[in-house]
């Protein structure tokens, strides 16, 4: 079961990967998918609120820098 809920989460993620045109939403689109992403992993694990933070963390950055990337303003 947690298996199955794991690869719909992952499944989910990229599909909707910082959805948006503005900064805002897609770091709080990012934030989101972390933030679900990093609560399952942590439930798993036995902490989901601590997996959740962390996946939030991750969300928002990832966000922020794919948004920045797509406006030109970080060449990788």
């Amino acid at each position: 079961m947690r298996v199955s809920v794991l690869g719909v989460l992952i499944v989910a993620s990229l599909t909707l990967a910082a959805c948006g045109n503005t900064t805002a939403s897609r770091t709080v689109s990012g934030g989101a998918m972390g933030a679900a992403g990093g609560a399952a992993l942590g439930a798993i694990g036995g902490n989901a609120g601590l997996g959740a933070a962390a996946g939030a963390a991750a969300g928002l950055l990832g966000g922020y820098l794919y948004d920045q990337q797509q406006k030109g303003n970080i060449d990788w």
